[in-house]
């Protein structure tokens, strides 16, 4: 991950959960946990107690009910709003060495626009697995998320295995930033996880796409997003949330702990708990030895694998841990992710492989910023679009 920073990314955890979180009742307020919540020591004992609240299957199904209303309840999200039809937007679609690119957008919320890339595979296939590709936070908004050249490599050779993937923006990222929506605002994260609920009705909706073979993988706050979505959306069949599983953080931005998913009058959880929601459903944890993920191995791993024990399926968690590495999702990151891709969604991990046994990301073409939006000159934002968080209405 070429063009972010770790200084970056704190420094914008830091500048954007506080101005915003103002506006919320003291109460509320109370019931956020954000940031580096709690110390390393902290965490390793709150999983302790955790674990005693769930000594059979049966008592940890009922602390998972729990966990998922909690996550509903606090992103406001108990009751979802009426699906508005999707209305998606295709534009100039290229074709490349074994996929191709598309432009998209689509309403998540009438009036409201989802952007992103659209990855398609040119080869011989039936039926394709549906991957969806969150990003997380980035300093330069033309270089960063989905433009950024780890985002299009994975989803090109993923593309090229025999998925059909869709990067999406998130709130007030990529295009749609242009047009005045913003990022830190209170409840991102309520609308945020619902442009990834509707995200993934899009990529179910297209031909040829097998709803039994729906994966989310994503890095950093993209990670977030994943294991958010796998917990309330039984229909993601496999995640890879990638250094940002832990104990401890709990993500510094409005769009991750913004909001009171992780503690109530009625419940406590952090996102250990949240990214086990997943089970028994095959997850891969990617870590690292330099940021808040440098634990996994000996904590936050074998607290999911345990759960995934419980279910009788120990094999479908794996840990894929890379300790002199740092935070993102590199290409020794993506060799990890590939054949577990594969494996699991029944993807053909030949044609990215060489004589070498590594896999190749070879004429992958990176395309520019201007080449990768939807809306322009030639194509404007429907008049009808909002171009304000505040102008949401929830129905």
């Amino acid at each position: 991950m070429k063009a972010i920073h770790l200084f970056s990314v704190l420094m914008f955890f830091i500048t954007g959960i506080i101005s915003p979180l103002r506006s919320y009742s003291q109460d509320t307020e109370s019931m956020l946990c954000v940031g580096n919540y709690q110390t390393e020591k902290q965490a390793k004992k709150q999983l302790k107690e955790f674990k005693k609240s769930y000594p059979t299957l049966d008592k940890w199904k009922e602390k998972a009910a729990i966990i998922r209303q909690g996550i509903l309840d606090g992103a406001e999200l108990s009751a979802f709003p009426e699906k508005c039809p999707l209305n998606p937007i295709f534009t100039g679609q290229r074709v490349y060495d074994g996929y191709s690119v598309e432009n998209v957008a689509f309403e998540s919320l009438p009036g409201v626009f989802v952007t992103g890339s659209l990855y398609r595979p040119t080869g011989d296939y039936t039926s394709f697995a549906g991957i969806l590709s969150p990003h997380g936070h980035w300093s330069d908004p033309k270089t960063g998320g989905r433009f950024s050249e780890d985002v299009q490599k994975r989803c090109a050779s993923f593309a090229r295995m025999g998925a059909v993937v869709f990067a999406y923006d998130m709130v007030g990222y990529g295009e749609m930033k242009d047009y005045g929506w913003i990022h830190k605002y209170p409840k991102t994260l309520k609308l945020q996880l619902w442009n990834s609920i509707r995200a993934l009705d899009f990529l179910e909706s297209l031909e040829g796409v097998d709803s039994d073979r729906l994966a989310v993988t994503g890095a950093s706050g993209g990670a977030t997003q994943a294991f958010l979505l796998t917990a309330i959306d039984d229909r993601i069949a496999v995640s890879v949330p990638v250094v940002q599983v832990s104990a401890h953080f709990f993500g510094g931005c409005v769009c991750e702990s913004g909001m009171p998913i992780h503690k109530s009058n009625h419940h406590e959880t952090n996102n250990v708990e949240i990214a086990a929601l997943a089970a028994p459903r095959p997850m891969l944890l990617v870590s690292d030895g330099k940021d808040w993920t440098k634990n996994t191995p000996d904590v936050e791993y074998l607290h999911i694998k345990d759960i995934y024990t419980m279910f009788g399926k120990p094999e479908n968690v794996e840990n894929a841990h890379f300790i002199a590495e740092g935070h993102g999702y590199e290409y020794s990151k993506r060799q990890a992710v590939y054949p577990f891709l594969a494996k699991h969604l029944n993807l053909n991990l030949q044609v990215i492989k060489n004589e070498n046994g590594y896999f190749n990301e070879d004429n992958i073409v990176i395309e520019p910023y201007e080449q990768l939006i939807i809306f322009d000159k030639d194509h404007p934002l429907p008049e009808y679009a909002l171009k304000m968080n505040d102008d949401i209405v929830w129905k």
